[in-house]
């Protein structure tokens, strides 16, 4: 199947995407700063969804907490790398093109609250109430991480696909 997109430059169709998730993620974040205050919590749905204004200052799951500077330097490495060797994450695929735009845009939406805020914003928490009371939920996140976490998951998806153009055929014995 053709894609609708073979027609569009590579980097176009890249960095239109990059920068499609980079907008949505900053006036999401926006939003939350103009809204709340660092630490606030509204409930949405009681015991399922709550916007958030957490900052985390760490990388996923708050690893690396406490490590903003290096984090950057990190995610800068991170943006020039995956430039660099883009021929080598399927940038010869249209899925490829769209997981790299993705991960340009996170990154970059990111690196940004690192920069100006010094932590991430993240606003958006899913959780549930155990029967015993207790609360237990996903971490705190961001449109970045959700374009981050879906173009890892691209990625993978195409790695495992055989892609019969640059499979060798292998003929079978007489």
């Amino acid at each position: 199947m053709s894609s609708p997109f073979r027609s569009i430059s590579p980097n176009i169709l890249t960095g239109t995407i990059a920068l499609i998730i980079l907008i949505l993620d900053q006036v999401s974040k926006g939003l939350a700063i103009k809204t709340m205050k660092l630490g606030d919590e509204k409930a949405v749905l009681e015991g399922f969804f709550r916007f958030v204004y957490w900052g985390n200052t760490g990388a996923a799951w708050s690893v690396f907490s406490q490590r903003n500077g290096w984090l950057a330097i990190f995610a800068s490495a991170a943006l020039v790398a995956l430039w660099i060797f883009r021929r080598h994450f399927e940038f010869h695929r249209t899925g490829g093109q769209v997981a790299l735009g993705l991960l340009f845009g996170g990154i970059i939406g990111n690196l940004i609250d690192r920069l100006l805020h010094n932590h991430v914003v993240d606003f958006l928490r899913f959780y549930w109430i155990r029967r015993s009371g207790e609360e237990i939920g996903f971490p705190a996140f961001n449109v970045a991480d959700m374009a981050i976490s879906t173009a890892v998951g691209i990625l993978l998806l195409l790695t495992w696909q055989t892609d019969t153009r640059r499979t060798p055929s292998i003929k079978s014995p007489p």
